[in-house]
């Protein structure tokens, strides 16, 4: 036990007297939890970013003017106005998300293509190919605005009324045998009727007021009211689920971004410790270590404790920071939190021991390890949400240990779950850490 505790001494010695790796293990998870964690909206709650769209409006028809202040109004959105090609330019550089083209005529096409089955005119979308969420979301609200700015039209609007008055004309002249021309001079008839109501009771409100600013004001609330055209039939309440009370435990996106962070610099420390075996080997030192009297496995297992409280340590250190200064809660259960910090320490340690037993030279070692590394962070879901994979990738990460790392650390600090919620990525986290001591050691023992 007294060589055990001896070579931990010795390793933690050599770990803090190296300043630079101390500072690179500390300093750069703090610093980049805290850039991604501003990026993705911090602890208050902030405007979303707001997509920059092009809009280039080739028709002066009343339609085509209100969707484009629609989609000008929407607060997502960032409209610019600008001539088609520069758009184009602009989209292709990828400084703009996506250009909407409205072509001559749209308006008048698009009001015939709502009630007489006429052809239907076509919008032009200029997209980013790697903005396809974006393009979803776009379409989404200038359906809304087109229906809304078609239909209000039609049904309130001059050149709606013109064209009921000409397609019923039209109507006239077709056979009366025809049921649905018959059945559409009807709809259209009982809309001219509605339209000539609004036009009179628009005409008696205006002669009803007593003053001019009055008159002026009625009109606009009249107006506004009449031309509202088809809307959504319905409204949204959004509410974030977290565990606990929701207006105490709000997400703090800190709390997500220094959990993948410290996961990710943490399995760097775990790489230096199995490349500084090799290093011991390739000066002698490993055999000269273990021709004294202590033996391969009291060797092993002080190298593995003395990683695993490193990481611990760093770890803590890590969270304190976040908890102190970007306002990270521990809203879950705090003996959850420590499990999933030791358990992902010891799976640190194994895997830095697994780094040094397959390793052949620190130089091939670091690389692959390295690489193995950021597969693994991705995978995490620490650099983009894990939704954002494909299903199939989805499932295939809970294969990785440091996808429940962080799920882990997630459900212990903005998600406010209880110790229940811990046991799983504690117990597949020391799954792995047992696997890979055992593969370790066996290697170690074969060479």
């Amino acid at each position: 036990m007294t060589a055990l505790i001896a070579l931990i001494r010795k390793d933690l010695i050599l770990f803090l007297a190296d300043r630079r790796a101390l500072l690179l293990n500390l300093v750069m998870p703090i610093l980049l939890g805290a850039f991604f964690g501003f990026v993705t909206g911090g602890k208050d709650t902030k405007d979303a970013a707001k997509i920059e769209i092009a809009v280039i409006s080739q028709d002066n028809h009343v339609i085509s003017q209100k969707i484009v202040k629609g989609l000008k109004d929407e607060p997502t959105l960032l409209v610019k106005e600008l001539p088609l090609e520069e758009a184009k330019a602009l989209v292709l550089k990828g400084k703009l998300n996506m250009a909407v083209l409205i072509p001559e005529k749209f308006g008048e096409r698009a009001g015939g293509a709502l009630f007489g089955g006429k052809e239907k005119p076509e919008l032009a979308i200029f997209y980013d190919p790697s903005q396809t969420a974006v393009l979803a979301m776009v379409k989404g609200m200038l359906t809304q605005q087109v229906m809304q700015s078609v239909s209000a039209e039609m049904f309130n609007g001059k050149s709606g009324s013109n064209f009921v008055d000409q397609t019923l004309q039209d109507l006239e002249k077709v056979d009366k045998s025809n049921k649905e021309a018959g059945e559409l001079h009807d709809f259209l008839g009982s809309l001219k009727k509605f339209q000539l109501s609004q036009q009179t009771a628009k005409g008696a409100g205006a002669a009803s007021a007593s003053a001019a600013a009055e008159n002026a004001n009625a009109g606009n609330t009249n107006a506004g009211n009449a031309n509202a055209g088809l809307s959504m039939p319905f409204v949204t309440r959004d509410q974030a689920m977290t565990a606990g009370d929701p207006a105490a435990n709000k997400y703090n996106g800190y709390a997500h971004s220094f959990a993948g962070m410290s996961v990710q610099f943490i399995l760097f420390m775990a790489i230096d410790a199995g490349i500084g075996v090799l290093m011991a080997r390739r000066l002698g030192l490993w055999n000269r270590l273990l021709a004294a009297p202590v033996g391969l496995n009291t060797v092993l297992i002080a190298r593995a404790l003395s990683c695993a409280l490193i990481a611990c340590f760093l770890m803590c250190f890590i969270f304190l920071v976040a908890v102190l200064v970007f306002k990270v809660h521990i809203a879950g259960s705090l003996p959850g939190f420590i499990a999933v910090v030791i358990s992902f320490s010891l799976m640190t340690a194994s895997f830095g021991l697994l780094i040094a037993a397959f390793g052949k030279t620190p130089e091939a070692a670091r690389g692959i390890s390295v690489f193995a590394t950021l597969i693994m962070v991705m995978l995490s879901g620490a650099w983009m949400p894990s939704f954002m994979f494909p299903q199939w990738l989805q499932t295939a990460t809970l294969a990785v240990p440091t996808r429940w790392a962080v799920d882990g650390l997630d459900a212990m600090t903005w998600r406010g779950l209880g110790l229940d919620a811990a046991l799983p990525a504690v117990g597949v986290q020391l799954a792995f850490a047992a696997v890979f001591g055992v593969i370790a050691l066996w290697r170690f023992r074969k060479n």
